[in-house]
């Protein structure tokens, strides 16, 4: 490949991971916190992720189909927990938006390499070096600094004060288990991205779709649909804005390796905490923007030690 037409794919790859995602953290956040007819709001949270896992599987069928690959011999059980972890993750982060801000649960999900670094050393026995202790320590400081909230601060997020930073908080705890089941699957069986990336959201699928049943949440569903048809189309540029950002990520690690990759979708999550604030209103005070600068960079800080080392599944798992 050209360095002319490598530079051309890298770019065009980063804007449309960038657009994909703008779109969708506007929309998710349309979704979940917009107002409809009176004063409803939408809570179908696991509705809402059965319909990106199911998008998500389709788009991975459809890569499967079109390249050759070895056979998966990764144990279903390993599917089966990471694609559990995966969807408690996914539920939990956006149940909190009823209770905290779209930028809130940004910088809370950020602090991800916190639950996969202390599961490492608690699970896999893992062994860091200094330099990321004190790297997570300044994504810690800036998490503190963007959650704290003033006792004087009356607005409508700090009315549910605990409920959404409890549920962010069993999201990055769901987010670290899923790394440690791909981290056993890589090592036990080394399946491709796309593999993953197939069996991960045909289970994850399955399980919310029973859950929806099981819940009586897919009649709640319906029902808010068929009162708001409105919703429809949110709900499907939500869930094909996400599987083709997925798509796209796929496209860079496989072209250009983790690293970069990295760099944009965290440089796409700052400016999604920017894109917030000017079309949600969504006021950050000075303390809060001076937290959110010390996590992301903590994070830019920890991908470039890390070089590279995360695994495209791991990729796949993000938004």
């Amino acid at each position: 490949m050209s360095r002319g037409k490598s530079e051309f794919k890298f770019i065009f790859y980063s804007v449309a991971i960038f657009f994909c995602y703008f779109v969708f953290a506007l929309l998710q956040e349309k979704i979940t916190r917009g107002k409809y007819g009176q004063n409803d709001k939408f809570t179908c949270a696991l509705s809402l992720v059965f319909v990106q896992c199911l998008v998500n599987y389709i788009f991975a069928q459809i890569l499967m189909l079109s390249w050759k690959h070895d056979k998966d011999t990764t144990r279903t059980i390993y599917y089966f927990s990471s694609a559990l972890t995966y969807l408690l993750a996914m539920v939990c982060s956006i149940m909190a938006l009823q209770w905290v801000n779209y930028p809130t649960q940004v910088v809370g999900k950020a602090a991800k390499p916190i639950p996969v670094m202390v599961l490492g050393v608690l699970i896999g026995h893992k062994v860091y070096p200094l330099k990321k202790y004190l790297f997570i320590l300044l994504i810690v400081i800036g998490i503190v600094l963007f959650m704290f909230k003033d006792q004087t601060r009356k607005t409508e997020d700090s009315q549910g004060f605990g409920i959404g930073e409890i549920l962010l908080l069993l999201s990055l705890t769901m987010d670290g288990l899923t790394g440690a089941v791909q981290e056993r699957i890589k090592a036990e069986s080394s399946p491709t991205a796309y593999s993953m990336m197939l069996n991960t959201n045909g289970w994850s699928t399955i399980i919310s779709g029973v859950g929806v049943l099981l819940s009586g949440e897919i009649f709640k569903f319906i029902s808010f649909v068929s009162l708001y048809p409105e919703i429809l189309l949110y709900l499907i540029a939500f869930a094909l804005t996400g599987a083709l950002g997925q798509l796209f990520i796929f496209f860079m690690v496989s072209e250009f390796g983790p690293l970069p990759c990295s760099v944009v979708t965290t440089t796409r999550k700052f400016f999604t905490v920017l894109a917030s604030v000017i079309f949600f209103g969504n006021v950050l005070i000075p303390r809060q923007w001076i937290g959110a600068v010390l996590v992301f960079t903590g994070l830019f800080l920890d991908i470039f030690y890390s070089k590279g080392k995360k695994s495209p599944a791991k990729r796949a798992a993000q938004k």
